[in-house]
């Protein structure tokens, strides 16, 4: 039988690729957007016709075309970067697996340290088999987790962080640090007059990139020079406010000057090959990787002896109901790259929110401590697993068309079978130069698309003259 292996992101593709062809040789085959039309036909073909019978890509190849297919592995099966949700069609290569295996009475595997909290319900209820993995990778303990409150620390680094990392230096050891922040500040404040420098396409504020002193959009890619003086009262005392990559670079340089520091996140890897240059270069004679999420997946580096949080309060402040779980799961990632090796590892988090439930089960390693609470107050709320999604999106160059289309639609969907949240200005109001509004339904499956069917059926027409892009997103895996 034949076998697809799916992993996350492209970058993580090369590793995988590079473990099973020492199991499996030439039968390996990669399928991922990242390949030329050439390659992904050639792959393609090779696949159809029986010449390879493992694939491994990232979300398209659970598509691919493996005659007698009789397993699909998800790794990461958490990882959102699973649901294609920016065009159609619209999915989730995760539940496309379990419902391909199940149309061929096969296996789907979905492998996760913090599987999502859907996925463990439905093991919970007997839907899937829970099978547990008692023992870490080695056999290696689990790394030891301090929490600092960072509002009576130093800022950006504690003094025990401080310490840890000066320790691990001196010993010849590596260190791992997060800050799951691109860029060098948040955003460029005018502390005269309060005025904060925002795209003229997105209601967001300009991250500032130290590099050519630029104002960057991270949604829409508009760019400018930062001014000499506030546009708004002429003050040239100009500041940088909240933490990025490039400003944590910048402060471990002042503080080990001797450390050779990789910077690893979506500025230092866009070109291709990068990844795997940085950790190459990581891996020879780098002391410090320092980066955003992407240093929390599937590195392992026996050598790493320290991870270090550097504010893992980033994803808590996002205006979505999963960002408890998707913090929880960052924390508990991460935490998986130390201690791989003969050496213990140990784990540093800087918080501003020590007491938040996410931080406080992801210190002592707890999903399931984590899970029960998470659930018992999502069954309350009536959020998934308890009942399905459906985010319906409107966008529009015209702000009141767009409000007035939502308004419609919002009105139109009312049901007694179905609870309907808005219509809202999204957390996003305006991207791209598009306005944004949204409505949310909860309910079961059947009621939702019945919902959406017949408002969709009558106020299509309506809002094609308005010129109104209408997008449904069934279980979104966010809410911005």
């Amino acid at each position: 039988k034949g076998a697809i292996v799916l992993v996350p992101e492209i970058s993580l593709t090369p590793q995988t690729v590079r473990r099973f062809k020492g199991w499996f040789g030439e039968q390996v085959a990669v399928l991922h957007s990242g390949l030329s039309e050439g390659e992904r036909y050639d792959a393609w073909r090779m696949v159809r016709e029986g010449m390879r019978r493992i694939v491994i890509g990232a979300r398209s190849a659970v598509f691919a075309p493996v005659p007698d297919l009789g397993l699909i592995v998800v790794d990461e099966e958490h990882e959102t970067t699973y649901k294609q949700y920016d065009t159609s069609p619209r999915y989730n290569a995760r539940d496309v697996a379990v419902v391909r295996m199940k149309m061929s009475k096969g296996v789907a595997i979905l492998g996760s340290a913090t599987p999502s909290l859907e996925s463990y319900y439905n093991a919970l209820k007997g839907k899937f088999v829970l099978v547990r993995l008692p023992e870490r990778i080695r056999g290696r303990p689990l790394p030891e987790v301090e929490v600092v409150d960072m509002r009576k620390g130093r800022w950006p680094f504690s003094d025990l962080l401080l310490e840890k990392v000066r320790e691990r230096l001196e010993r010849r050891e590596k260190v791992i640090l997060l800050q799951n922040r691109r860029g060098y500040a948040a955003f460029v404040q005018c502390p005269d007059c309060g005025h904060v420098f925002r795209c003229p396409h997105c209601r967001v504020s300009l991250t500032y990139h130290a590099a050519g002193r630029n104002l960057v959009c991270h949604y829409c890619g508009f760019r400018k020079k930062v001014p000499s003086s506030c546009p708004n009262c002429g003050g040239v005392h100009l500041r940088p406010r909240g933490l990025g990559t490039e400003r944590v670079e910048e402060a471990l340089e002042r503080w080990f000057p001797e450390a050779e520091v990789v910077r690893m996140d979506l500025d230092t890897t866009g070109r291709k090959g990068a990844h795997w240059r940085l950790l190459d270069r990581f891996w020879s004679e780098g002391d410090v990787l320092l980066g955003t999420q992407m240093v929390a997946k599937g590195l392992d580096y026996p050598e790493v002896t320290l991870v270090g949080v550097v504010s893992a309060d980033v994803s808590l402040s996002l205006p979505d109901f999963r960002a408890g779980e998707r913090t929880f799961q960052l924390l508990t990632q991460v935490a998986g790259r130390t201690g791989r090796g003969d050496l213990p590892g140990e784990v540093v988090i800087q918080t501003y929110s020590p007491k938040e439930r996410a931080i406080r089960f992801a210190v002592n390693h707890d999903f399931e401590g984590y899970a029960e609470e998470e659930l018992r107050e999502r069954k309350a709320l009536g959020y998934p697993p308890f009942k399905r999604l459906l985010l319906i999106r409107f966008r529009g160059k015209e702000e009141a068309e767009v409000r007035e289309v939502a308004e419609m639609y919002g009105e139109a969907l009312k049901s007694d079978r179905i609870e309907v949240l808005g219509p809202a200005e999204a957390p996003l109001g305006r991207l791209r130069g598009y306005f944004r509004w949204q409505v949310l339904l909860k309910g079961d499956h059947v009621s939702l698309h019945r919902a959406w069917a017949e408002a969709d059926g009558r106020l299509r027409p309506e809002a094609r003259r308005r010129e109104v892009t209408v997008v449904p997103d069934m279980d979104p895996v966010g809410m911005l």
